[in-house]
């Protein structure tokens, strides 16, 4: 007995021992960073003067002086709503097509996916191109059927939901996710269906959405917290215009801190950012037990 003591604390140390490189390099790059980025949100510190200690001073300002913190809030919340759902939607929609049982679907899956790994600012020099109002290829295509384009990125009523239809470049990453989902939905419920006389849209609204709202709820968590983070299109095409009708919350947070130097500022609008998030991803998660159904489960 006192043996098998032994040697169990003996594997719980060689666990710690592998484990600690990596609990450091957290506590070192990620705890240590946040903690000390709540406690720069409580200061006004330029970068080069001196460290001064205001409380929420920088939040008060945010809230009530920062016209631009508005701006920057409303414009990522039209985006997330333009952006997200069709996002959701057409990933799914690509799923689906991409789950057949074809000849080279391979081909075709990696073809669809390749998008959501390419260089962000390679995406956005290519999108702005395409969305040039003088020599840009969508409005070529249009005055082939006598329409006459607009200025997309240089309208503010365009701006946004070009950019919306920008995001819709790297639905293949949620589309992998989709594709797993549907992959792992048992055959003998569609064999079932069909038994009850279901035809192929009834099986998709009775079967296919059902087993995938684990995956949409995941999707949708995952997509609130990417949309709110929006930077580098906006950064590369239009800095935030025109007329800030691109700026972005996280392009307010990054002319903060490294456009003005004010890290204390940028920090407590970082904290803002978080609480957002986190509060819009709960209520998603929350919402979920009305809508979400799990395999197994019983009412």
């Amino acid at each position: 007995m006192v043996r098998r003591s032994g040697l169990l604390r003996r594997e719980a140390l060689e666990g710690y021992i592998f484990l600690l490189p990596w609990l450091l390099g957290f506590i070192l790059f990620t705890i240590g960073p946040i903690l000390a980025s709540l406690s720069l949100s409580l200061t006004d510190w330029q970068v080069g003067l001196d460290m001064r200690f205001v409380g929420v001073e920088n939040y008060v300002t945010m809230f009530v002086k920062d016209k631009l913190f508005w701006q920057s809030l409303k414009v990522t919340a039209i985006y997330a709503l333009l952006a997200l759902p069709p996002g959701i939607v057409v990933a799914l929609g690509m799923a689906l097509l991409l789950n057949q049982k074809v000849y080279g679907i391979g081909l075709f899956r990696t073809i669809y996916y390749l998008p959501a790994v390419t260089s962000g600012v390679a995406v956005a020099l290519l999108w702005s191109w395409i969305f040039n109002s003088q020599f840009g290829l969508l409005n070529w295509l249009l005055s082939l059927f006598g329409i006459e384009g607009p200025a997309w990125l240089l309208t503010p009523v365009w701006a946004v939901p070009a950019f919306a239809f920008i995001s819709l470049w790297g639905a293949g990453g949620l589309m992998i996710i989709y594709l797993a989902s549907l992959q792992g939905i048992p055959e003998e419920l569609y064999e079932a269906a069909k038994l009850d006389g279901a035809n192929v849209m009834r099986q998709f609204w009775h079967v296919t959405i059902p087993m995938l709202t684990p995956t949409i709820l995941f999707n949708l968590v995952v997509g609130v917290i990417a949309v709110f983070q929006t930077f580098t299109n906006a950064w590369i095409i239009t800095k935030g215009g025109p007329n800030y009708a691109t700026y972005f919350y996280v392009l307010h947070i990054y002319n903060n801190a490294f456009g003005y130097a004010r890290m204390g500022y940028a920090s407590a609008l970082a904290w803002v950012l978080f609480v957002i998030v986190l509060v819009l991803s709960l209520a998603v998660i929350r919402s979920s037990q009305f809508w979400v159904f799990y395999a197994g489960e019983r009412e």
